[in-house]
């Protein structure tokens, strides 16, 4: 991680404070369930998929500059479908997409601290809610070596995509919650949406993005610092270490 992109997600992190005890801070509450996004949240997959979709873009003559941040943690189908192209099938460059991106998983790791977190939750308290697709998904977890979680909603589980709720509520039907009981870590504000439409509490994960977005949800640089507790009564939270 380069000084300035450190730099940055310290800033963001005194701003937010994210370590503090307000009284609305995730750092003060309980939940039944964690709900996980992948990409950005539990790995780092950004230099992959901006090589992909970087290429793609300039094949469709597009601003790479400007449309590469519209394209991180939504579906790739949506991510195309929006922009309207003449002579562009969604659905078929979307798939063009997944198969470039399941071929190039050189540098995707694992956010620090995260495959001790996940390790230490109860297996059936959490799900990876992710916009990729299935196969993608599998692929990038084992180049981060992450193992498959029990529960996992993928791009190819819902209609309609983040920052539409549909995909929270799914994860949290999976461990037999409400999103209401759940806590979400994302890192994208599409991401974030879809966790706030749901019902959720959200952590946001600030260290894989180099401009952070604005927020007044917790957020956390990685995993590092913090573990997770599961109380008495089998509720969960997560608590600095120390």
């Amino acid at each position: 991680m380069s000084a300035a992109f450190a730099a940055a997600a310290y800033c963001l992190i005194q701003k937010g404070s994210p370590l503090s005890a307000a009284s609305n801070s995730a750092f003060a509450k309980t939940y039944s369930g964690f709900l996980f996004d992948m990409d950005g949240t539990i790995i780092n997959s950004i230099a992959a998929a901006e090589r992909v979709w970087g290429n793609w873009a300039r094949a469709q003559s597009l601003d790479v500059e400007k449309f590469m941040p519209t394209m991180h943690g939504k579906r790739g189908v949506d991510t195309i479908g929006q922009l309207n192209l003449p002579g562009v099938d969604p659905v078929a460059e979307a798939l063009k997409i997944t198969e470039a991106e399941i071929a190039d998983v050189e540098g995707v790791i694992a956010l620090p601290g995260a495959v001790d977190f996940l390790a230490s939750l109860p297996p059936e308290r959490w799900a990876i809610v992710t916009s990729s697709p299935y196969r993608l998904a599998l692929a990038r977890l084992d180049a981060a070596g992450i193992p498959v979680p029990r529960f996992m909603v993928t791009a190819e589980d819902v209609k309609v995509g983040k920052p539409d709720p549909q995909c929270y509520i799914l994860g949290a039907q999976r461990l037999g919650l409400s999103p209401s009981e759940c806590l979400v870590f994302e890192d994208v504000l599409a991401g974030v949406k879809a966790g706030e439409a749901a019902g959720a509490d959200v952590v946001v994960i600030t260290v894989t993005h180099s401009h952070p977005i604005e927020t007044d949800h917790t957020t956390l640089p990685n995993y590092e610092n913090v573990r997770a507790h599961v109380d008495g009564d089998g509720k969960l939270s997560i608590i600095r270490k120390g």
